[in-house]
């Protein structure tokens, strides 16, 4: 599966992994799994390693739709690697549409996962996050 998720409970977080070509349909599929997940608190904060992703095929309005969403809350941190500048600029399209909604968030896009992880302020690399 391209585009997949794992929640650290003990950490307050959650690595969303996608690679190869990632979609809406794979993208909303997790948001609402996730949701739903025992585990899942909207508090966590959030990674979205797209270190392996190609390209991720969705439209703006598909990205205003997906980021105005608020699976987490408007407290939580929420950092995507994207190291490909194609999909570097999706994210920073998701970042923008999150800032100007009614309730945003905050989402940051890093190029490496080191920045990434010490603006989540986290010392170590979570399990499956590699």
């Amino acid at each position: 599966m391209p585009f997949d998720y794992a929640v650290y409970k003990k950490r307050r977080l959650v690595v969303s992994t996608g690679s190869g070509v990632v979609t809406w349909d794979e993208i909303k599929a997790r948001q609402d799994q996730i949701k739903t997940d025992p585990d899942f608190d909207p508090q966590f904060d959030q990674i979205v390693d797209l270190r392996s992703a190609a390209r991720i095929e969705l439209s703006g309005d598909q990205i205003r739709f997906l980021a105005s969403r608020h699976i987490f809350s408007s407290r939580s941190r929420r950092a995507f690697i994207a190291p490909n500048p194609g999909v570097f600029g999706v994210g920073r399209m998701w970042e923008s549409y999150d800032e100007f909604s009614n309730n945003p968030t905050e989402v940051r896009v890093f190029r490496d996962l080191h920045s990434a992880l010490r603006w989540l302020g986290l010392e170590n690399i979570p399990s499956g996050a590699q």
